[in-house]
């Protein structure tokens, strides 16, 4: 097979393993490093991979694999760019192919090649719906790593994917958290409606008499509603002898 047959065969599998992760009851933190662990090795050229999200004008790692990319990243944070902010910010694709001639960002490049041992990156924006909501950053201890259109088509169509599943994680953590957000308002309801049917048998007061004596207890403790109800409740409940 001819090395560049390879390498396609190579990228394929790479999709296929990147649409079996799982997304659903995990959060978003553990899908993109399952993500960035495959693509580290699917792309070639890379030896340490992460994901730079931007919220707002905020840019962090959402997920790396290989403490070299994370150091990287750090790097660029500290100094305000980098090819992976620029990367994610305009929607373009950066690349290094030698940091010690490099003549962008320099005061970053000095310190990836000095400090986190990069020679060389590719960082990818990752497209969604028109914009970009951050990098894949690839990095290398080798100068022009990244210089091969394999690596160049590989780091295109992970990006893709990244950003849909990106955006799926966070549906999905979203839905998550709005379901755990119903059911902790239902359980409150609950836990409410039942001191206040302590209070009206106790006192042998309306229901509306009875969430007013919650409500301005709950004002007079500085404690939360539910919390108020539910030492009403646990009171009444027969304590052990």
């Amino acid at each position: 097979m001819a090395p560049f047959q390879g390498t396609l065969c190579a990228v394929e599998d790479m999709l296929r393993e990147l649409s079996r992760v799982a997304l659903v009851d995990r959060t978003l933190t553990d899908v993109l490093t399952d993500i960035t662990r495959i693509a580290a090795r699917g792309i070639p050229g890379a030896e340490a991979t992460s994901i730079t999200l931007l919220r707002e004008d905020r840019a962090f790692t959402a997920a790396h694999h290989g403490e070299m990319a994370l150091a990287a990243d750090e790097l660029q944070y500290e100094h305000g760019y980098g090819p992976c902010m620029d990367a994610g910010r305009a929607g373009v694709l950066l690349r290094v192919d030698d940091m010690r001639t490099e003549t962008r960002w320099p005061d970053y490049v000095k310190h990836a090649h000095e400090e986190a041992g990069v020679l060389s990156s590719l960082s990818v924006p990752l497209p969604y719906q028109g914009s970009s909501i951050g990098a894949l950053n690839n990095y290398s201890t080798k100068p022009a790593a990244f210089a091969s259109p394999e690596s160049l088509q590989a780091g295109l169509e992970v990006a893709e994917v990244i950003a849909v599943a990106v955006a799926n994680a966070e549906s999905h953590w979203q839905l998550g958290e709005q379901a755990r957000n119903m059911r902790l308002a239902m359980e409150s309801r609950s836990v409410i409606e039942q001191a206040k049917g302590v209070l009206m048998a106790q006192r042998h007061v309306t229901a509306e008499q009875a969430f007013e004596i919650l409500r301005e207890a709950s004002q007079r403790y500085n404690r939360k509603l539910r919390e108020i109800a539910l030492g009403i409740v646990e009171s009444t409940q027969e304590r052990p002898r």
